[in-house]
């Protein structure tokens, strides 16, 4: 099975109340990530174990220019980030490294799959 990790302890919270819907990627991961692809959610440091948070299904899968994103787009991505500036700041820090609004990236939009 896929996944799509995240490295960040507070993301585990945000995905959890689902206040997070969506991973923004730096780069054109279209080739790895399809919609209606199944993945787990993990969480966890990287190179160390990884929670498992909930099984997700892949609603789109859209490539574009950072400067491109909607408010509404980073928000389900980060609620704490509304603009593409703001965006490119935070994935520097996640990428280490320069990141401008010409950059591209791609917006992933998951579902949780939840049992009845």
């Amino acid at each position: 099975m896929d996944a799509l990790n995240f490295y960040s302890p507070v993301v585990a919270d945000q995905l959890r109340s689902q206040r997070k819907t969506a991973t923004i990627r730096l780069g054109d991961k279209s080739e790895k990530y399809s919609k209606g692809q199944i993945v787990a959610v993990l969480c966890g440091v990287r190179f160390s174990p990884r929670e498992k948070i909930f099984d997700a299904v892949i609603d789109k899968v859209e490539v574009k220019r950072l400067q491109e994103l909607s408010p509404r787009e980073i928000e389900h991505d980060n609620p704490e980030i509304r603009r593409p500036e703001d965006m490119a700041a935070f994935l520097a820090q996640l990428y280490n490294r320069d990141v401008t609004e010409e950059d591209v990236v791609t917006v992933i939009r998951f579902s949780q799959i939840t049992q009845r």
